[in-house]
């Protein structure tokens, strides 16, 4: 099967601040502001900067395995020294930079997305193209894209963060003061419309495999969804400023209704859906033909079969329908600079501590279930199966579990991101990746190429739920794990959204939203660590209301610009 291709290099660029200092000739060495962004070969280089920008050397700075650590659902686990995870498990900050790579990687992207947006706005590309029709249509994807780019960074650094400095343009003074939360949001808001009013309403049916997790119009609608429900929430439940609309630049904001006929839309006219089984999204669903008894016996009874990513279904109109923002992901190299960014490091830390087993191998061990997860959601649902690994179970594939080998250990572990390997054929356990793909490195940490899913129509049909407050895309949701249909309330929103979108990264900034998180945080759990039965509760600090600290580093540089976040 065909190699995932990424474009991850980005040259950065140089823009000379006062022409006196240099001579008035071209720059044949480094590409600029005024020789790029004129061809199509241009943009989508710059694009991939865009996306790069994504990915963090720190761990603790990737938003997946930061938001999974302070979710009530899931604890700091690992080994004796892996003291950060269960730091940050306790909102406790282990490092004065935890979070300084997600910072700074938010703003590289918010500048080259900047540089696009201005630059791009105004290049003619008529002459790269059969039709100025193509041409215009190329245009507004990739401007509205950069638009959709910068929105996203600003609201993942909004989430964490709060109200942060604004910067709009790429030549705009660095040094500025944190913006408000409600004049951050506004700009995320209208970013966002921005990008949906650009980019062209091509249904996914029509785009083109080699654009599978690339932002487009569905995508800005579903997360103006997103947007939308964080901040009227966090107004009204942390902030205690009852909000009912998401605020724009221009001192409009958008209301309810509007933003669920942005859902409807999307419901409507994306050609995203639904796969047949919410199991077959996840990798431990492929069947690995020549694994012999190394198959999951579970998802072999069960009839699953994996939609797989990147053309691994058979197309993707027919494949993984319902991914919609995904961030890719690769093998890792330790000659590389980065390391090992660009292979799913949640996979890697989230999987069972010195366990290898077939299909599910070793990681890490952060982010241990919490029993209580699984003990409140019935059997019924195929969904507890197919999100928790059960120590111990033949079929599951880990009858030769092997106990105590890692802190807040509680027997289950988060089963949609998770190392997997089958026999090689040779008797030895490979990775299923790296087999897939050819891969010589067989290192267990390089090994995780599973996409990360960033958003997924499950979500849109359950925001379009909870905005409209009507039960039909909550139903649609349940009718696929064969649940009966309920009765719309908050309450029902909250319990599918646990149960369906576990682990994903959602349910930390769900608990803050809904203020829930302070009183989610109360129970004794009983664990091992490192062997030792002992009890384990997480102490929640309201007065951080859900943020973590700015960057001690970024403090110090602006001298005082900036003011630290409550609680820290």
């Amino acid at each position: 099967m065909k190699k995932i291709q990424f474009l991850i290099a980005i040259s950065a660029i140089f823009v000379a601040s006062s022409c006196d200092e240099y001579l008035d000739t071209e720059n044949l060495s480094e590409k600029s502001l005024d020789s790029y962004y004129k061809s199509p070969t241009d943009i989508n280089e710059a694009m991939a900067g865009v996306y790069n920008a994504i990915y963090t050397t720190n761990v603790h700075s990737e938003e997946q395995v930061a938001a999974n650590l302070m979710d009530n659902m899931m604890f700091g686990g690992g080994g004796p020294d892996d003291k950060s995870a269960k730091w940050v498990d306790n909102f406790e900050d282990p490092a004065e930079d935890t979070y300084r790579d997600m910072w700074r990687q938010s703003y590289n992207g918010i500048s080259r997305a900047n540089a696009i947006i201005e630059k791009g706005s105004l290049a003619d590309f008529s002459k790269y193209f059969n039709t100025p029709a193509e041409a215009e249509e190329f245009k507004k994807q990739a401007v509205g894209e950069a638009y959709f780019m910068r929105a996203f960074f600003y609201f993942r650094l909004a989430k964490f963060f709060g109200g942060v400095p604004l910067i709009m343009t790429y030549d705009a003074d660095r040094y500025v003061a944190r913006a408000t939360y409600t004049e951050t949001f506004a700009h995320i808001a209208s970013d966002l419309k921005m990008a949906i009013e650009t980019m062209p309403a091509t249904p996914i049916t029509s785009i083109p495999t080699s654009s599978y997790g690339h932002a487009n119009k569905w995508v800005a609608e579903a997360y103006l969804g997103r947007v939308f429900l964080f901040y009227t929430g966090y107004m009204t439940n942390i902030e205690k400023q009852a909000t009912a609309d998401l605020p724009l630049v221009d001192g409009g904001a958008l209301t309810a209704t509007q933003v669920a006929a942005y859902l409807n839309d999307c419901v409507t006219n994306s050609g995203h859906k639904l796969v047949s089984d919410f199991r077959n999204l996840w990798p431990y669903s492929y069947v690995n033909k020549s694994a012999g008894n190394n198959v999951l016996p579970w998802a072999a009874t069960e009839g699953l079969s994996w939609v797989g990513q990147d053309g691994l279904a058979p197309t993707f109109g027919t494949g993984n329908s319902e991914s919609m923002f995904v961030q890719r992901f690769s093998f890792g190299d330790w000659g590389w600079t980065n390391g090992n960014i660009y292979t799913n490091r949640l996979a890697l830390f989230n999987s069972m501590r010195g366990n290898s087993q077939a299909p599910f191998g070793e990681g890490w061990g952060w982010c241990t279930v919490n029993p209580k997860l699984y003990s409140g959601w019935s059997d019924l649902d195929p969904r507890k199966r197919g999100s928790i690994i059960e120590v111990g179970r033949a079929d599951q594939g880990t009858a030769g579990y092997v106990k105590d080998k890692g802190d807040h250990e509680t027997g289950f572990f988060n089963k949609k991101y998770t190392s997997l390997q089958h026999d090689n054929g040779t008797g030895s356990n490979v990775g299923m990746f790296v087999q897939m793909y050819g891969w010589a490195n067989t290192d267990m940490q390089l090994m995780h190429a599973q996409d990360f899913i960033l958003m997924r129509f499950a979500d849109v049909l359950l925001m379009h739920s909870e905005i409209t407050k009507t039960a039909d895309g909550l139903n649609t949701v349940r009718a696929r794990a064969k649940l009966a249909p309920v009765g719309y309330s908050l309450e029902a929103i909250k319990e599918e959204r646990l149960h369906e979108l576990a682990f994903e990264g959602l349910h930390w900034f769900d608990l803050v939203r809904w203020g829930d998180v302070d009183t989610a945080f109360n129970d004794v759990i009983q664990v091992r660590n490192s062997g030792v039965d002992a009890n384990y509760s997480v102490k929640y600090r309201p007065e951080t209301k859900g943020l973590v600290p700015i960057p001690e580093t970024e403090m110090r540089l602006l001298n005082g610009v900036y003011n630290q976040n409550p609680g820290w």
